[in-house]
């Protein structure tokens, strides 16, 4: 307001290096507040003199530039896009040649924030020829170089196959995959987070990164005292195993399912989240992959899941969970009712506060399809609405005329009654259902 950004511009330029850095060290401060002030930057014709001097200033000055250009760049993909337009891309990637790896790293740092928008500011990046100098840059021995490197590498893959595709042929999954055992926890988020974006996106990219052997290497990950470490490394066994079969197979063979199990156990709130998501996909591809999740003993932390979260995105990721465990066959259902589990569910999917996405997820549908349990389903005829109950009912009409022994439990545990209290519209499929039951009965005892 006072109009200092005018007044900051010439000394850029000014004869005393000290002067021209610290000048633009206060603009990149200024910049990186908020977007109004970035804006004022671009609008105030400051980026040109900076790019223009980048490339014959020294080592000081090259840092203070490119934080400029990444306060700037940060805030929204117009403000990146200004810096793209004044030709900073080409200064910035002859700054990651550069002998001092803390101008390499400021140059990455910059390159990774316009990259992060979206996938042309990340295609402008690649074009640029970023790519395989940052792939030099994580094999360097500065730790702050290598974190930042593969950060940039994470945000330019995330946006499309093509991009990531781009980073693979460079050779990033080699380099990265021997860092996922390096000590140090922010280098490791960051290694997970690249292989993690780069597997998501087809079946081929995500068996190039199982490739590079990070079986079972990538499980100690789990087990990391870092909640990021934990959370990034289920996160890469999530995207691997959503793929296929054989991927997922893969996973449970190297002991990627127990493991993943094990870390939803020890730990609490999101980072949960990607481990349930894990067990999900990897139930849902065959009744032999849910068989391994159950065996593994994976149902009694995913009910833990939704008693013991507040959030409902994770509840409901839970809930879908146990829905894919559920939902192949009889034995299937029976081992996801056993947990006692259906009453919270169904809970859940009554209680008006539950989102919608949690009380869609909770439905019970995929279960009750094929739950033969009759003990488990018997709470459940006390408050189930009638889209459920007739779900509910019609297991019983399905089992109860081949059971004689569920037919007497069924009398002496008060489900019969509770059968001859549904109202159920005349004509109706619960109708039928109720009235299959009732056939299987002596006529005095349903009076």
């Amino acid at each position: 307001n006072s109009g200092v950004l005018p007044l900051l511009r010439p000394l850029l330029l000014d004869v005393v290096p000290t002067i021209q850095q610290t000048a633009a060290l206060a603009l990149g401060r200024l910049a990186n507040y908020n977007d109004t002030l970035a804006e004022a930057v671009v609008k105030g014709n400051i980026l040109p003199h900076l790019v223009c001097s980048l490339s014959e200033q020294n080592r000081f000055y090259k840092k203070a530039a490119a934080f400029v250009l990444r306060a700037v760049g940060k805030h929204s993909p117009q403000l990146a896009q200004a810096i793209v337009q004044c030709g900073a891309l080409e200064m910035l990637v002859i700054c990651l040649e550069d002998f001092d790896p803390g101008v390499k790293e400021a140059a990455s740092w910059a390159l990774g924030y316009i990259a992060r928008h979206n996938s042309e500011l990340s295609q402008a990046v690649v074009d640029a020829g970023a790519v395989p100098l940052l792939v030099l840059c994580i094999q360097e021995p500065e730790i702050a170089l290598k974190r930042i490197a593969a950060s940039t590498l994470s945000d330019i893959s995330k946006h499309s196959p093509e991009l990531a595709q781009t980073v693979v042929d460079a050779g990033a999954i080699a380099h990265l995959a021997q860092m996922i055992l390096n000590p140090d926890a922010k280098l490791k988020r960051q290694v997970l987070s690249a292989l993690s974006q780069i597997a998501k996106h087809s079946v081929d990219l995500a068996e190039l990164v199982v490739e590079a052997e990070i079986f079972p290497v990538v499980l100690t990950c789990l087990k990391d005292s870092d909640e990021y470490v934990k959370k990034n490394g289920a996160t890469l066994i999530r995207e691997i195993a959503k793929h296929t079969p054989e991927l997922s197979q893969l996973i449970v063979n190297a002991g990627g399912v127990a493991a993943v199990i094990d870390c939803i156990g020890s730990c609490r709130g999101t980072v949960r989240l990607p481990g349930i998501m894990m067990l999900g996909y990897v139930a849902a591809h065959s009744e032999n992959l849910s068989m391994a999740v159950i065996v593994s003993k994976g149902i009694p932390p995913l009910c833990a899941c939704l008693i013991e979260e507040h959030e409902d995105h994770i509840k409901a990721a839970a809930a879908w969970a146990l829905g894919q465990v559920g939902r192949h066959t009889p034995e299937h259902a029976r081992a996801v009712a056993v947990a006692n589990v259906l009453p919270t569910l169904l809970a859940m999917y009554m209680d008006t506060r539950s989102s919608e996405d949690l009380q869609m997820k909770a439905t019970l549908k995929s279960i009750l399809q094929k739950c033969t349990y009759l003990p488990a389903l018997e709470p459940l005829l006390h408050d189930a609405p009638p889209n459920i109950m007739k779900h509910i009912v019609g297991q019983f009409s399905k089992v109860l005329p081949h059971d004689s022994k569920a037919r007497r439990l069924f009398v002496t545990t008060g489900g019969l009654k509770k059968v001859q209290e549904i109202k159920a519209e005349p004509g109706s499929l619960l109708q039928e259902y109720i009235n299959t039951i009732n056939s299987c009965y002596p006529e005095e005892i349903v009076r």
